[in-house]
């Protein structure tokens, strides 16, 4: 199959898959520019609720496919539009992560929500090997995932790192055993779908250090029947039915 994002949208599930069998899913230029384009459409869906991203087959994403480039395309600035995008998906993100992780692909991943990732997976933040200044962007959000010290130790030596590694080291929110990856995404995507869209986009915005709409959240909470029909859903031992959408 030529290198592209497939995608589909199930019970408030979009699933974005990178998909390049030959280069271990490595993103194209082509598939760079239209990362963007995608997630905005995805956004304006109305149907969806939380969006996985993933990678076909075994492995996540190896990166960028430097062979695709041409003397126009810049590699840091189309993979950066790209993670913009991505951090700024209005709803839940979660990587669903197994293989290779690495460059590229963890900038992705870095700019999802959560990640999940299955017993196997390998990650690395490479640009040391070579000799590229990584995106002061991309920087900052791999320190606030891991901290300063194992940021440091990722981009100053460019070496991989196991998945019980990127666990202690905070990328990664769970580990599941081989075979278990689908299962538990599967379920986690549908406790999110269930939840208030409200709480979850002041909470996304609260939490990715925006402070200039706490009031405009009030207001959005003030105006919403969330709050109430999640009490009365409590009280009457029933699964509540949220309404507020973005």
């Amino acid at each position: 199959m030529d290198a592209t994002l497939l995608h589909t949208v199930s019970d408030g599930v979009a699933t974005v898959v990178v998909s390049h069998a030959a280069k271990r899913n490595a993103m194209t230029a082509s598939m760079w520019r239209a990362l963007p384009g995608l997630l905005d459409d995805l956004a304006g869906d109305p149907a969806v609720r939380v969006l996985v991203l993933t990678g076909a087959g075994p492995t996540f994403c190896a990166g960028a496919d430097i062979s695709s480039l041409t003397g126009d395309d810049d590699p840091r600035a189309l993979a950066v539009a790209a993670e913009e995008a991505l951090a700024a998906f209005p709803k839940p993100t979660l990587a669903a992560i197994r293989g290779f992780c690495v460059g590229g692909g963890s900038q992705l991943a870095a700019a999802c929500d959560l990640r999940f990732a299955e017993e196997g997976a390998s990650f690395g933040v490479t640009p040391a090997k070579l000799g590229i200044v990584y995106p002061a962007s991309s920087t900052r959000r791999l320190t606030s995932l891991v901290g300063p010290a194992w940021a440091k130790y990722l981009l100053f030596s460019a070496e991989l790192i196991d998945a019980e590694q990127a666990l202690r080291a905070g990328f990664l929110n769970e580990l599941l055993p081989a075979g278990r990856l689908d299962e538990r995404v599967a379920g986690f995507t549908r406790i999110l779908a269930s939840r208030s869209q409200l709480t979850q986009a002041a909470a996304k915005e609260f939490a990715d250090g925006r402070r200039d709409r706490a009031a405009y959240w009030e207001e959005q909470a003030a105006g919403s029947d969330d709050t109430a029909e999640g009490v009365a859903a409590f009280l009457e031992r029933r699964a509540p039915r949220f309404t507020w959408t973005p």
